[in-house]
C-alpha cells in the first residue's frame, strides 16, 4: 500500500520560507563579517570587491597582505563553520526523529566523543593507513560504533527511553574521556598539543586541504538526510502506524544512523568535540515552526551552519588577541539550554517515574 504524503498548511509553509530566507540572510552577512574581522580587519566592501574581482564580476584585488588574510586564513574557516555546523545541525535532527525524543544528540549521547576517541587513537598510535584520511577514517569508525552501542542500550519494550538515552549518554561521555585521557598519558608533546584540539574544539587549523579532506562526507550526509524527512515525519506517528503506511522502520533507522555518524565524523576530524549545536537548533525550529521534518532537517543545517559561524566569529574577537576554544564557547552557552529542556520535558512528562 502506498503510504499517504502528508502536506503543510499553508500558514506553515509560509512560515517554513520566511524562516528560511531569514536563516540564509543571517548566514550571508555573519560569513562576510567572519571574513573581515579579526586581528587584522578587512572592510566589508573589500570582501565583497575581492570576491568580484575573483569570479570575473568586476570589483578589484586586495592588497598582498589582506587577499592572503582573506583567501589563505580566513576563509577556510568559515567554509569549514559552514560545513562542520551544517553536519553537527542536521544530525542533531535526525537523532531526534530517529529516537523520537528532543534531547537527542550527537554530543550529549557520547556519539562526538566516541568520534574523537577514533581520532585521538589515530594521533597517538601513529596511525596512517589511509593517509591523509586515516583521522576522518577512525572517528567515522568508532563515531558508528558508539551511535550502535547508545541506541541498542537505550532500547527497552521496542522504544527509546529518554532517561537510559541520556544515562548511556552520560557512561559513554565518561568511558571515552577515560579512554581519551590514556592516550595522553602514553603521548609525546607534539601529540598531546593535537589530542588537546580535539578536546576543545576549535577551527583555529582551517586550511584548504581540510576543508577538501571534511567536503565529501559532509555533503553526502547533508544530500542524503532531507530524502528522509517523509519517512521520519510518518515515523513520529509511532513505529506501528509508520509500518502500518509501507515504513521499514528497522532499516530506516539503521541507514539514518550511518548518516549521523557519517556527518558527526567529518565534524569531529577537523573541528574536534562542539556540543549541544545539534540540541539546540533543531529544538529552536521545531518550536518556531513545528515538528515537520521537510523543513526541520535542511533547515536545522542552515541553522548549525549559522550558531558556528557566528560563535566562531565571537571565539576569535571576543578575547581579542587570544582565542577562545570554539567546543568551550557552544558548551557554555548549551549547557543551560539543555537543562531548561530537562526540565521542561520532564515537567510536561508528569516525571520520570
Amino acid at each position: 500500500m502506498e503510504s499517504p504524503k502528508p502536506s503543510a498548511p499553508p500558514a506553515r509553509r509560509s512560515g517554513a520560507v520566511t524562516l528560511t530566507a531569514a536563516l540564509l540572510a543571517a548566514l550571508v552577512i555573519c560569513c562576510l563579517l567572519s571574513a573581515g574581522l579579526g586581528a587584522y580587519r578587512i572592510p566589508l566592501g573589500d570582501v565583497v570587491a575581492s570576491f568580484q574581482h575573483r569570479i570575473g564580476l568586476g570589483g578589484h584585488a586586495l592588497d598582498r597582505v589582506g587577499e592572503s588574510v582573506l583567501w589563505n586564513v580566513r576563509l577556510p574557516r568559515v567554509v569549514l563553520a559552514l560545513l562542520v555546523g551544517a553536519s553537527l545541525g542536521c544530525a542533531g535532527a535526525l537523532m531526534q526523529g530517529v529516537f523520537g525524543n528532543p534531547l537527542a544528540e550527537p554530543g550529549v549521547i557520547g556519539i562526538s566523543a566516541g568520534a574523537a576517541v577514533g581520532a585521538v587513537a589515530s594521533i597517538a598510535l601513529g596511525l596512517s593507513f589511509f593517509g591523509n584520511w586515516t583521522i576522518t577514517v577512525c572517528a567515522f569508525v568508532a563515531g558508528l560504533l558508539t551511535v550502535l552501542l547508545v541506541y541498542a542500550l537505550s532500547r527497552s519494550g521496542g522504544r527509546t527511553e529518554v532517561v537510559t538515552l541520556i544515562l548511556t549518554g552520560i557512561a559513554v561521555n565518561a568511558f571515552a574521556g577515560a579512554l581519551i585521557g590514556l592516550f595522553i598519558f602514553f603521548a609525546d608533546n607534539a601529540q598531546i598539543t593535537q589530542i588537546t584540539f580535539w578536546q576543545l574544539g576549535s577551527l583555529a587549523q582551517a586550511t584548504w586541504p581540510k576543508v577538501l579532506a571534511v567536503l565529501p562526507c559532509a555533503v553526502l550526509g547533508l544530500v542524503l538526510a532531507p530524502s528522509y524527512a517523509r519517512k521520519l515525519d510518518l515515523l513520529a506517528l509511532g513505529e506501528r502506524p509508520a509500518r502500518h503506511l509501507g515504513v521499514d522502520v528497522e532499516r530506516l533507522r539503521i541507514v539514518l544512523v550511518l548518516v549521523v555518524a557519517l556527518l558527526t565524523a567529518a565534524a569531529v576530524a577537523v573541528a574536534g568535540i562542539i556540543s549541544f549545536v545539534g540540541l539546540l537548533v533543531p529544538h529552536l525550529l521545531r518550536m518556531a515552526n513545528g515538528p515537520g521534518h521537510r523543513f526541520l532537517v535542511p533547515g536545522s543545517a542552515l541553522g548549525g551552519a549559522l550558531v558556528l559561524v557566528a560563535g566562531d566569529l565571537a571565539a576569535r574577537t571576543v578575547a581579542d588577541p587570544a582565542e577562545l576554544p570554539l567546543g568551550v564557547l557552544t558548551a557554555l552557552f548549551g549547557s543551560p539550554f539543555f537543562f531548561w529542556l530537562l526540565r521542561r520535558t520532564r515537567r510536561k512528562q508528569g516525571g520520570w517515574a
